[in-house]
């Protein structure tokens, strides 16, 4: 599902609201979690899962194509550990 299903689904299910308000709710929403990650923070949605971010080290990387070495800068990178509740429904465990 991308933004703009989401988006869809969540205005036709609540009719008495406008898809532009729906929109607005859930850039709001988007813009929260990237802010609080931006900031280092972790975001947890109970039953869904938790965003964090995590560091990686600078390293020494391989070029797949020319098989030459190349250096890797350290970085961070955006990680999603899902909730008990998601891994249940995905495996068919009714919780």
């Amino acid at each position: 599902m991308i933004r703009s299903e989401l988006i869809q689904k969540l205005a036709d299910e609540n009719p008495h609201l406008y898809q532009r308000d729906v929109e607005r709710i859930v850039n709001a929403i988007f813009e929260e979690i990237i802010e609080a990650m931006a900031n280092g923070n972790r975001v947890e949605l109970r039953g869904f899962g938790a965003f964090s971010v995590k560091k990686r080290d600078a390293r020494v990387g391989r070029n797949p194509r020319t098989g030459e070495s190349v250096q890797v800068d350290e970085k961070h990178v955006p990680f999603f550990k899902a909730g008990k509740l998601l891994r249940d429904r995905l495996n068919g465990q009714d919780a």
